[in-house]
């Protein structure tokens, strides 16, 4: 069965003083891939500036704009209708031999292939004191492994969306544990490439209506790989395998790479941001 999903994306930008230029750069247009049918993208600004259309290093689409007058206000709208299949994110034939998935990750040839989702990032960086957070039981298969790891991550942070900002980094975040989706991910990324295995930050939507936490923004998960299976998503915020509700916009090593919004704003004093998501979806007919 497939999903017809409508998502809407807004951001209101209020300022103190005029801005008399600025250059956004929006990564929140749906993935296109085995699972997504793109079927179309709605994009306005309040002050009618030019939007274009591009492409990022790793092959997602962005959408940059660049207001030619003056202004002190500018909303953003989105919206998106795709196409999702149902996804069971546990149809796979697990491997047997447990033990050769941990020899191929210990493989050069393998870490070469994927050494930029393998190594610590400024947001995937954990302290040497803390680095024996989460440790793999090698009785125990990879994959039976991040699902251990998803839950000690779900149980690690309490959910608060006023504990931490888009500038915490793991060193604050395990003094508090507190914060939102992207402290989850960058935690669970982290411990995952501690133990040898590729993890990818990503960012995307979350069908809202089933009480996951996050839905209310755009939404961030990981994908892992797991030798002789390949790429899988796992949210450590929801403690779930991704899966149908999950709508992905893009992928990087860390949240820099995929940020729904980034600007330079030659503005003084004040400003203000407001973003909201909503996502609803019907059964294709």
């Amino acid at each position: 069965m497939s999903l017809e999903y409508a998502i809407t994306y807004k951001a209101e930008n209020t300022y103190e003083e005029w801005v008399h230029e600025a250059y956004w750069q929006f990564m929140v247009v749906p993935e296109e891939n085995e699972s997504q049918q793109f079927i179309g993208v709605d994009f306005s600004n309040s002050i009618s500036a030019k939007n274009e259309f591009s492409i990022n290093g790793y092959g997602f689409k962005t959408i940059r704009v660049h207001p030619k007058d003056k202004f002190k206000e500018i909303a953003f709208e989105a919206s998106f209708k795709l196409i999702k299949k149902e996804i069971n994110p546990f149809d796979f034939k697990p491997d047997a031999d447990i033990s050769k998935s941990y020899r191929k990750i210990q493989e050069l040839d393998f870490k070469i292939d994927f050494e930029a989702f393998l190594k610590k990032t400024h947001y995937t960086f954990i302290p040497e004191e803390q680095t024996v957070l989460f440790e793999f039981d090698q009785e125990k298969s990879v994959f039976d492994n991040l699902l251990a790891l998803n839950k000690y991550t779900y149980n690690f942070i309490h959910f608060n969306a006023e504990a931490t900002d888009v500038h915490t980094t793991l060193s604050e975040l395990l003094k508090i544990r507190q914060g939102v989706c992207q402290d989850f991910t960058h935690l669970f990324c982290a411990l995952a490439r501690a133990n040898g295995i590729p993890t990818r930050y990503v960012s995307g939507y979350l069908h809202q209506g089933n009480g996951y936490f996050g839905d209310s923004q755009m939404h961030a998960w990981a994908e892992v790989y797991v030798p002789f299976i390949g790429w899988m998503g796992l949210d450590p915020t929801n403690d779930i395998l991704a899966g149908t509700n999950h709508i992905k916009v893009a992928h990087g090593k860390d949240y820099s790479d995929c940020s729904p919004l980034k600007g330079v704003v030659y503005t003084a004093g004040k400003n203000e941001t407001v973003h909201s998501v909503q996502v609803s979806s019907q059964n294709q007919q």
